[in-house]
């Protein structure tokens, strides 16, 4: 029986010792946190591949926590599915996501929204998209995740925490908390050891991005279909 190689990762690069973060298979985002970026596989958010956010609630700094990779991504369309909120446009632009990036998608019902976000990651135009979802099915995690992997989208997946117990495809789960200054992050899956220590980001303060008061100014059909609608004008009170 032939001897196995001593650095097993030379086999394939999806393959890595049990003590060190595997290898990017493509292209990743910095996040824009030192501290995070350390930790996930190629040093940042990866691209073309399912990423869960498991939050303790909507709200609690989750957009700013994407705030960095959102401006990097928005040299094409910044989606935003089934957001529990309305967008603050005037928030975005400060923070830099030009309005005419960002496009807001609403759909009656989870079916409706997840045959959206299939839709989406199929036309290959959005450089983000971001879902908000209560409940998903396992066999509906596996269909966005392998829909991503033809993409050079960045695909986030807002979930509630209590989702963190059960089993899902996604490249990378985060477990974010909030936390006096920002928000306590948990790494509960990655392609790497298992981290058990919660990482402290510290989040600057900015408008709200997401609020219950705001208004839209111009609705889109629901479900839609990006890059085939304009994006929305959206305003805040």
């Amino acid at each position: 029986m032939a001897a196995l190689p001593k650095d097993i990762s030379s086999i394939h690069e999806s393959l890595w010792r049990g003590h060190q973060l595997a290898r990017a298979h493509g292209k990743t985002v910095d996040t824009g946190y030192a501290a995070l970026s350390a930790e996930l596989p190629g040093g940042g958010w990866p691209i073309g591949a399912l990423v869960e956010l498991l939050v303790q609630q909507p709200g609690i700094g989750e957009m700013r926590l994407l705030k960095p990779a959102l401006v990097a991504a928005s040299k094409r369309p910044v989606a935003l599915l089934q957001a529990p909120h309305v967008p603050n446009s005037l928030a975005f632009a400060y923070l830099g996501v030009p309005l005419d990036k960002l496009m807001l998608l609403r759909a009656p019902k989870t079916a409706d929204a997840l045959w959206c976000a299939e839709r989406v990651l199929n036309a290959r135009s959005c450089g983000a998209l971001l879902v908000w979802q209560q409940h998903i099915r396992s066999e509906a995690l596996r269909r966005l995740h392998l829909a991503a992997q033809a993409t050079e989208t960045l695909l986030i997946l807002v979930r509630p925490l209590a989702a963190a117990q059960d089993s899902s495809p996604a490249a990378l789960r985060l477990g974010v908390r909030p936390a006096d200054g920002g928000l306590d992050v948990d790494v509960i899956k990655r392609r790497g050891p298992t981290r058990t220590d919660q990482l402290s980001i510290h989040l600057q303060p900015s408008p709200i991005l997401l609020s219950p008061h705001g208004r839209v100014r111009r609705h889109l059909p629901a479900p839609a279909f990006a890059g085939s609608v304009p994006a929305e004008v959206l305003t805040s009170d």
